[in-house]
């Protein structure tokens, strides 16, 4: 029997936003989003993810409002932003306790400070938006050659449609 994508029975919060962004590839997704990937090509190559799995994803995304599709961009929407603080703190959550070095580096661009786990910058105290975020290449990261890697590999800002 097929399990059920939704958490009817379920009377919490934490269901119902599991129900946007709990299966598979759909953080990742939203993840790739904050670094700038809009092209439905470029998602595909990156993540390494089915094509159908993809297209079904992005199309979730837009109907729960958490992405907008402008031409052949997916953009993230306010909505959608506030994930950014989630995204985060999972991924500084896995250097923690799974991996041995930082992937992704996020510094305060006002700053040039490195962004604690909790989102603020330890330069000048202030909790950061995406928005005020730059993404560096970690210690961790893999060497991959896909257009979207190599791009990722330069300093970048969060948000910033990435060209490959």
């Amino acid at each position: 029997m097929a399990l059920g994508k939704d958490y009817a029975a379920q009377d919490c919060s934490l269901a119902r936003a599991l129900e946007v962004v709990g299966e598979r590839w759909t953080l990742l997704i939203i993840r790739d989003a904050f670094y700038g990937v809009r092209r439905f090509s470029d998602f595909l190559v990156h993540l390494d993810i089915p094509r159908a799995v993809l297209s079904a994803r992005l199309q979730s995304l837009v109907e729960t409002g958490v992405l907008v599709k402008e031409g052949h961009d997916y953009l993230l929407t306010d909505m959608g932003k506030e994930l950014w603080p989630v995204v985060h703190t999972l991924a500084r959550w896995a250097e923690d306790h799974l991996a041995a070095e930082a992937c992704r580096v996020f510094v305060h661009v006002a700053c040039g400070t490195r962004v604690g786990p909790d989102g603020t910058c330890s330069g000048c105290g202030r909790h950061v938006r995406p928005e005020e975020l730059e993404i560096h290449a970690g210690p961790g990261v893999r060497r991959r050659t896909d257009p979207v890697s190599l791009v990722l590999r330069s300093p970048h800002r969060l948000l910033d449609p990435i060209r490959t």
